[in-house]
């Protein structure tokens, strides 16, 4: 009598689950070893470098390769040798830095730096969008570039912490300038920003409510001044009032009270955002006439025109000048005047992004994942996908989640 053995069920739990399985084995991200060159900034009023030594050798502990060119960190006071005996290959020739595949700088390439690109590459930097060119968007593009605003980089508590961290820098150095220009060195009127027992403290005020002013009012806050605050949004007055955790005064832009305000400040702060539609100069020339002799603007606007009529377009080596008796500084980068702490901060934002990004298996696998990093892009793959540059210069974008799905 033949024995019929019934035959193996496909179920492996069948039969007390005894039956040799094939192992599954995780699917790991694969690695990307990345090479990305930072070059000199060219720009006299750009100090600022995109990593720092400690960044990089973090970096070069990843497995990934970085090329630096000769003194590119020069300006925040890091020289060859802190970058060399962290990992980095010193170089001097520009256009070799240029053709590493990923490209960090603080100041958009110019259109020199594009021209040497070998094309196919990522690039990294501010753009400055307000202030750009056809030629150079359309360089980009000829390139077949992957360019990110480095400024448009949001986080996962979707805020922006390239502008913020550099707000904060501008809000507080706003400060310490003013309390020197108002000192005896400078031909100042002689007085200390703050107050002390007995003496009425200085009166700061501050146009816009947003990081640039909280930060400048924090730190005249902290010194002992008297801070006054403008918006046209009671939402960010409100706000302001929150995060600083005390009142202050506050009031809309209102030009009767603007006026007598000016008269008794000693210290005027323009930082408002300036893109939006609006009147440009919150504070005319009228108006700055009648402030006090010795008294000190600072337009930190002036990147983007001015908040203040009387506000020039300086460097830092020609930041300070007078008008109507008033001691004026306006320079776009004020950043750049802490160069290391503002490159220490851009760095602790990029360098982990970085390190993500070779760790995700290159950009484009990275850039599926993080909507955060993708909304800085403006082009992508040699296609403009920034709609505000497009309708500007008649050129024709694409969506950057349609081409992310693509590609």
């Amino acid at each position: 009598m033949v024995e019929h053995r019934p035959e193996p069920a496909s179920n492996p739990l069948m039969y007390g689950g005894l039956l040799p399985q094939e192992e599954m084995l995780a699917m790991g991200k694969k690695h990307k070893k990345l090479t990305i060159g930072i070059p000199r900034e060219r720009q006299q009023i750009e100090q600022r470098v995109s990593l720092t030594p400690e960044a990089v050798e973090v970096l070069v502990d990843n497995g990934h390769e970085v090329l630096l060119e000769t003194k590119a960190g020069e300006g925040a006071r890091y020289n060859d040798t802190d970058y060399s005996e962290c990992g980095a290959f010193i170089i001097d020739n520009r256009k070799q830095v240029l053709n590493a595949d990923i490209i960090l700088k603080v100041s958009p390439p110019d259109i020199k730096d594009i021209e040497m690109l070998k094309g196919n590459q990522v690039i990294l930097s501010s753009v400055h969008f307000g202030h750009q060119t056809e030629e150079y968007i359309r360089g980009l593009m000829d390139k077949k570039c992957t360019a990110f605003a480095i400024e448009q980089i949001r986080d996962e508590h979707d805020g922006y912490p390239v502008i913020q961290s550099m707000s904060a820098i501008s809000g507080i150095s706003a400060i310490n300038i003013a309390a020197e220009l108002l000192s005896n060195q400078t031909g100042g009127k002689g007085i200390l920003l703050g107050g002390i027992s007995g003496i009425t403290p200085t009166e700061v005020v501050i146009i816009g409510a947003d990081t640039v002013a909280e930060f400048a009012a924090r730190a005249a806050l902290g010194l002992g001044a008297l801070v006054k605050v403008f918006d046209n949004s009671p939402q960010h007055l409100e706000d302001l009032q929150r995060n600083l955790g005390q009142r202050i005064h506050t009031s809309i832009f209102h030009p009767k009270v603007l006026r007598r305000t000016l008269k008794s400040a000693d210290v005027v702060i323009g930082a408002l955002n300036l893109w939006d539609t609006g009147p440009r100069y919150f504070i005319t020339e009228d108006m700055v006439k009648e402030m006090k002799r010795g008294s000190v603007i600072i337009d930190l606007s002036i990147d983007q025109g001015g908040c203040i009529e009387t506000s020039e377009y300086r460097t830092l080596q020609d930041a300070i000048y007078i008008k109507h008796n008033v001691i004026h500084f306006s320079v776009p980068n004020l950043p750049s005047r802490v160069a290391r702490t503002a490159s220490i901060a851009l760095s602790n934002i990029l360098s982990p992004i970085l390190v993500t990004v070779g760790n995700s298996g290159g950009f484009k696998p990275f850039l599926k994942a993080n909507l955060g990093v993708r909304n800085s892009v403006y082009v992508y793959n040699g296609i403009l996908t920034n709609e505000n540059l497009g309708n500007r210069f008649g050129i024709p974008s694409k969506n950057i989640d349609l081409l992310i799905a693509a590609f």
